[in-house]
């Protein structure tokens, strides 16, 4: 699969500037640039040349993502020794630079490109940033510049859900070809849950042949109809074996490493389908298509059997030694322990082992979990509830359900990878409910923007870094992914990148409206949802319903109307801070920004019935 690859010119902010960089787009927004005067023309005789045989890839990586950027079919060449060709990109790996194991430098002047690191990964994303510094407009300048590099966290992930949905082999290669361009390093495969098991286990078939299927249902998670005796299971799909080592191999090229989840003791409802005596209740059960069940279906591995653990021991074995990244994600989260406390193997497991309660029981759980990991030379990870009855010896915590499960465990000495759901859910709203396809929660793309890691008080040192989750209970097509991912990503990519200090809200913006269109070049889906206007409905000391309007960005206008017609920059004018009260029998308000005279975000309709619903 050729990668399609999308960025922008480039803009940064510098602690080291001699001249203002006003037209570079880069995202994430490098350590330090330093503008020159000058340009280098890249013309059909530029090569790209390495100095390294381990840069082959890398050198066709470059010279294929130019052509599609430019239309310029660039020729590669290997160096000899320490010489560089003139007019050409060089790039140059040298281990002695005194430099990240992930930074680089990136030299452009008017007769030659250099991208310098010590390691590979370092080189590549020193490629990305000078890819993003090519336009797409036919333009072949790239202006002259000194751009010295490296990321702030070593953890700079995005998760996938394709349990919930299934996405194909090429949609994820698709999705990591996107992630590299924001310098992502972690692809978070969320491979099984009650509604889907996704990769083929040898030693237990039925985890694919039952596992992998539901039947067809559409409509909102959680009101869909439950399966009928008899009805064929025909919605869904697996990844072989051998699509998983294709996967890995593409990833790895790309320097992302594949973080594979298999979510116990909870979530498991596909699992159980497939073998009913994994469940404490024994009882037969169907994959769940979004249906209501949590607590009346057995969904959870009964902890008290060791067929359990043999079950367990058998998918990890396969599972370890199709990825090769140190660490496998266990889940852990929102398991329903009800069927435990009714179990008498699991009230005997309690009583042997001295423990206390069910979340006694799960800790002990876990504590197995990461025996039999350590055993197969990987390292556990799992959601903040692994910390529930105490965390196993080594683990690592995903926090996800905001910031103190990380704050917890980094005080107890363990790593910590921060994924709060307020700032990281990249399924929520990030517009007006209104507009966008149905979920729960708001994520706005200034919220996104405005995550810090490491909290107050917490030693860095346990702060791997973060991620950005996409759950995919309402995400049924890769398309949809894409715009619930773009551009949030794209603040996260900075956040975990670029130094603290250097946030700048509007120089944002301003690289991502640039970034915004390479996506269209791409044809990547993206949303839009930072161009509309917020609605926030309150109510006065009596009663009546008022709205006051709000954008998330600068220099927009908004026009608003109560009469049923669709506004427009004739229609009235919101002024900033404005209460407006709504005229009598109004029964619908609409709402559209415009931006220097021209429509710029969606027009929002909202019965005044709905935003009545929303007072706090």
């Amino acid at each position: 699969m050729k990668r399609k690859r999308f960025s922008a010119t480039m803009f940064s902010l510098c602690f080291c500037v001699l001249l203002t960089a006003q037209n570079i787009n880069i995202i994430p927004q490098p350590k330090m640039v330093e503008m020159k005067e000058g340009y280098f023309t890249l013309t059909e005789k530029t090569l790209i040349c390495f100095n390294d045989q381990q840069l082959k890839f890398l050198a066709d990586y470059t010279s294929d993502n130019i052509r599609l950027l430019n239309k310029l079919e660039l020729h590669v060449n290997s160096l000899t020794g320490d010489k560089k060709i003139a007019r050409s990109i060089n790039l140059i790996l040298d281990n002695k630079l005194s430099i990240a194991e992930e930074g680089y430098v990136l030299s452009v002047f008017p007769k030659e490109i250099l991208v310098q690191a010590k390691t590979s990964q370092g080189l590549f994303y020193g490629v990305q940033t000078l890819l993003q510094l090519i336009p797409v407009n036919g333009d072949r300048k790239v202006p002259s510049l000194l751009i010295n590099d490296e990321p702030r966290f070593v953890w700079r992930g995005l998760m996938l859900d394709v349990s919930r949905h299934f996405f194909t082999i090429d949609e994820v290669k698709r999705l990591i070809d996107e992630m590299v361009v924001y310098k992502f390093n972690i692809l978070h495969l969320h491979l099984t849950d009650d509604q889907g098991w996704r990769i083929e286990i040898k030693k237990l078939p039925e985890l694919t042949r039952k596992g992998a299927w539901r039947v067809p249902r559409m409509g909102l998670w959680w009101d869909r109809e439950c399966p009928k005796e008899g009805e064929e299971a025909t919605y869904g799909g697996f990844y072989t074996q051998e699509e998983i080592k294709d996967l890995v191999r593409y990833a790895m090229q790309r320097h992302v490493n594949i973080l594979p989840e298999i979510d116990v003791p909870g979530h498991s409802l596909a699992a159980i389908a497939s073998y009913s005596y994994l469940s404490s209740s024994g009882l037969p059960y169907k994959v769940n298509p979004g249906c209501k069940f949590y607590g009346h279906d057995d969904n959870s591995l009964c902890a008290g059997k060791e067929s359990t653990f043999e079950f367990l021991n058998t998918v990890f074995t396969e599972v370890a030694e199709l990825f090769p990244f140190e660490y496998i994600h266990i889940g852990g989260d929102e398991c329903f322990k009800g069927f435990w406390e009714k179990c008498k193997d699991c009230r005997k497991r309690m009583k042997d082992n001295g423990l206390k309660d069910a979340n006694e029981l799960q800790s002990y759980f876990i504590r197995r979990l990461e025996k039999m990991l350590l055993d197969k030379g990987k390292k556990l990870i799992g959601w903040d509830e692994i910390l529930e009855g105490g965390l196993a010896p080594n683990a690592t915590v995903m926090s996800w359900r905001g910031i103190n499960g990380g704050i917890a465990a980094a005080k107890a000495n363990h790593h910590v990878v921060m994924s709060p759901n307020n700032y990281a859910y990249l399924d929520l709203y990030q517009g007006d409910p209104a507009i966008e396809p149905p979920t729960y929660g708001m994520l706005r793309l200034n919220k996104v923007y405005s995550f810090e890691p490491v909290p107050e008080g917490v030693d860095p040192s346990y702060i791997l870094g973060g991620q950005g989750n996409l759950w995919a209970e309402s995400v049924p097509t890769f398309r949809q992914a894409e715009y619930m991912y773009w551009p949030r990503a794209f603040a996260l990519a900075e956040v975990l990148w670029s130094p603290k200090e250097s946030k700048d809200w509007n120089g944002f913006i301003n690289r991502t409206e640039a970034n915004l269109q390479r996506l269209s070049y791409e044809d990547i889906n993206y949303s839009r949802s930072f161009y509309d206007a917020v609605i926030t409905p309150l109510k006065d000391e009596k009663g009546h319903l008022l709205i006051q309007l709000s954008t998330e960005i600068e220099g927009l206008d908004l026009f608003y109307s109560f009469d049923n017609t669709y506004p427009d920059h004739h229609s009235l004018l919101y002024k900033n801070g404005q209460k407006l009260m709504i005229p009598k029998d109004a029964d619908t308000f609409r709402v559209v920004t415009y931006k220097e005279g021209k429509p710029a975000g969606r027009m929002i309709t909202v019965p005044l019935t709905d935003l009545a619903k929303r007072v706090k």
